[in-house]
Formats: C-alpha cells, structure tokens, sequence
C-alpha cells in the first residue's frame, strides 16, 4: 500500500482525496492547504489530518507523519517549498499543476535524477490518451486542417494549459486555440481536424472533477513501478501500450 499527502483541498483536491480514500492499494494520510486550519481538523467524515502550511514546519510534519508521495494540486510556487525534502527523502510527487513556469519544470527535471517525479498539466486518462490519437493522427496526416476548442467553467480566467499542452504536442500556434466559458461545464477539450470530403473530431469531457483523481490513482500505481526520473504521463501510457502489443 502506497502511503500519500495530497497537497491542495480546493474543488479538484477535494474530488481527488475522496477517490484516493476508496481506493483499497493508496493510505491516503494527511491533506494539506495553503491557510491554516485548526488544530485537530480533519477531513468530513474521516480522521485524516487536515493541516495549514502557512502554520508548520513542512519538514517536522514529515519526519512525524512519512509518506511514499507526493500529489499536487495546489499552485505552483508548492514546488519548490517541498522539492529538497522529494530529494532527501525519495518521494515520489505527482503533480497536476497546470501552470509551472520552464525554471520550475527544469527543477522538477532535475528532482527526477533523484526520485520519481511525474508532470502533466491534466491529470486525466481520458484526456491523455487524447493527446496521443490527435499526435498519431497529426502524424498519418500532416496536411490536414486542425483547430482546438476548449469549453470551460466562466470562473476559470486562462486559456486551458491543457489546450496549450495539446497545441504544444501538435506543434500549433496558441491561435490555433478558441476558447469558450459558459456556466455548466467542467471541461471539454476538442481536437477538429479537417481533411478533403470528412472531418475527425477528438472529444473529451470531464463530468466531475473525480477523474482527477481516478487518473492520479493511474498515474501513482505505475510510477511506482518505475526507475528514478521525470515522466509524462504520456510517458506511463505509451509503457502500458508497449507491454499490451509484446503480448499481442
């Protein structure tokens, strides 16, 4: 069993703890957030500690309180307060922040010479897998016409790193990109490619923010089999589709 401190109790964390506590191989231990919480807090029917780091000692808690690793959803400033003790203590870290700047994707390069460290700015198999059929179909045909449509929340202010991140894998332009915010949605993501006489659209929706979770769970149990490094998740879905075609 794989013993976990979830970093970040917003809408997303909040989804992503209830997921990791029904799954039978994760210990989910402890939860942390920005604010401080009172002391003895715990989370809504459970007795899993709920702490503040604005008021501890980040690495006093885990001498007392040691997990296996890491899951973020917090901001991304979080990564550089706790990446010396990944280092020291060899921890694992998912992260789903979608937001790091390239000096703290080059940290989180350099902690995987260290330990195991996987990044990916949507967390969700759903939307990964994506990425890896429109990059295929990219591929296959090169002269096709492709536009991407995110849809989201109306809180939500930035265009979608994941839109930017399937751009970025397609080698488009952000003006590639068209973005929509209306009240309802959690997210869809849609890669339109156009060829002559037919067109082929790639669609992901996310229902509820526990696919989050339920692909941090993916992503926990086959890092975990892995070597020390920095890993995409399209790195961890590309091993699974190798080992699946050696049994073919």
């Amino acid at each position: 069993m794989i013993k976990i401190g979830l970093i970040g109790y917003g809408k997303a964390g909040s989804a992503v703890a209830q997921v990791l506590c029904g799954d039978p191989r994760f210990e989910l231990c402890w939860v942390a957030r920005r604010s401080a919480c009172a002391n003895g807090q715990t989370l809504q029917g459970s007795k899993i500690p709920l702490i503040g780091l604005d008021g501890i000692s980040f690495s006093n808690w885990l001498d007392e309180h040691p997990v296996d690793a890491l899951v973020d959803f917090s901001v991304p400033d979080s990564l550089m307060e706790y990446g010396d003790e990944l280092r020291s203590r060899n921890m694992m870290l998912v992260s789903a922040i979608s937001a790091y700047t390239e000096t703290q994707l080059e940290y989180a390069r350099n902690l995987g010479r260290h330990t195991r460290i996987l990044c990916s700015p949507n967390i969700t198999l759903g939307i990964n897998f994506l990425i890896m059929a429109a990059k295929l179909l990219r591929n296959i045909a090169p002269f096709a016409d492709v536009e991407i449509l995110e849809q989201h929340f109306k809180e939500k202010p930035e265009v979608s790193g994941t839109a930017r991140k399937i751009a970025e894998s397609l080698e488009l332009g952000s003006e590639k990109i068209t973005s929509l915010r209306l009240g309802g949605i959690v997210g869809h993501h849609e890669v339109i490619f156009g060829f002559p006489y037919q067109t082929v659209r790639l669609t992901h929706d996310s229902i509820k923010r526990e696919a989050f979770g339920t692909g941090a769970a993916f992503a926990l149990s086959e890092l975990a089999l892995c070597d020390k490094g920095f890993y995409t998740f399209e790195d961890l879905l590309m091993k699974k589709m190798r080992e699946q075609l050696a049994q073919q």
